[in-house]
């Protein structure tokens, strides 16, 4: 799943640029013909197809409308298509390591002890700032049906609780919480790694983005994506913080997979504090 380049001894042709002179082939730049040719999608298409796999299942709470009879009927077909919509995004595991070195060329696979000090860091101030409530207080302010609230993305998060859904300690309950848990750890920090700090941050400085080292980071293109994730996350502040943070760790590092490792580290740690604590809301 790596993919170690010399840059500087590199003769491999890559995408053309926008001049229409080859480059060589760096870490970080789509590999292989069809990729060189549709260089977005080598970093974009592991994402489009985690977003488009809940349209399948619209899995979604039933409404205060229906009778108690067919209530739980539909609490029931919301728990399975929830649990089946999350085993398959946990499948998309094995075809992301099919993928990844076929799409894209890895830097060499290592990760700092600062990477993992960040993550740690991020969850404490993750979970800090949510308890502050500033969220809360904003919906208040404006109102929950109000306009600011709608395009400010300030809706809560969709509170599934396994225990109520499945019962503790049953099969189903940690069917779901393992396949859950490969959600938040391993697949979405690679998937929105590759999209934010692999194309948007580079792409908003040169449009032939895989010409822009990893880590070369200009305050536009931190601004664009920290407030990018600030926009699709609804814990705004906490995602103003953590999202500067690891923007700075990959100034520091300069390591694809260091931005990787500090994600994962922060999703695995706040998914064991949502299961300790019950604070269903913040997965």
């Amino acid at each position: 799943m790596t993919d170690s380049i010399d840059n500087s001894s590199s003769t491999t042709e890559g995408p053309a640029s926008p001049e229409g002179t080859e480059v060589g082939l760096l870490p970080m730049s789509p590999r292989g013909e069809f990729f060189q040719q549709y260089a977005w999608l080598a970093f974009l298409g592991p994402l489009i197809v985690y977003m488009l796999v809940p349209m399948f299942f619209g899995a979604s709470p039933p409404g205060d409308h229906l009778t108690e009879e067919h209530r739980e009927a539909a609490q029931q077909a919301y728990a399975n298509s929830y649990l089946w919509q999350y085993t398959t995004m946990a499948s998309l595991l094995v075809a992301l390591v099919i993928y990844l070195p076929l799409a894209i060329r890895l830097p060499k696979f290592r990760i700092s002890a600062l990477a993992i000090a960040v993550g740690v860091v991020g969850v404490v101030l993750w979970v800090g700032i949510d308890a502050v409530g500033i969220k809360s207080w904003l919906v208040g302010l404006f109102g929950e049906e109000s306009w600011a609230v709608t395009i400010l993305g300030l809706a809560p998060r969709d509170a599934f609780n396994p225990i109520e859904q499945f019962g503790a300690g049953t099969p189903r309950f940690w069917w779901f919480l393992t396949v859950r848990f490969i959600g938040l750890a391993l697949i979405v920090p690679v998937v929105e790694e590759l999209m934010l700090r692999g194309w948007l941050m580079r792409f908003v400085d040169n449009p032939a983005f895989w010409q822009v080292p990893f880590g070369e980071v200009t305050l536009r293109a931190a601004a664009i994506g920290i407030g990018f994730e600030v926009l699709i996350h609804p814990e705004k502040l906490a995602a103003l913080v953590w999202f500067s943070l690891t923007t700075w760790l990959m100034f520091k590092t300069k390591n694809f997979w260091d931005c990787v490792a500090a994600h994962a580290v922060t999703n695995f740690l706040l998914g064991v504090w949502v299961v300790w604590r019950g604070e269903w809301h913040l997965w």
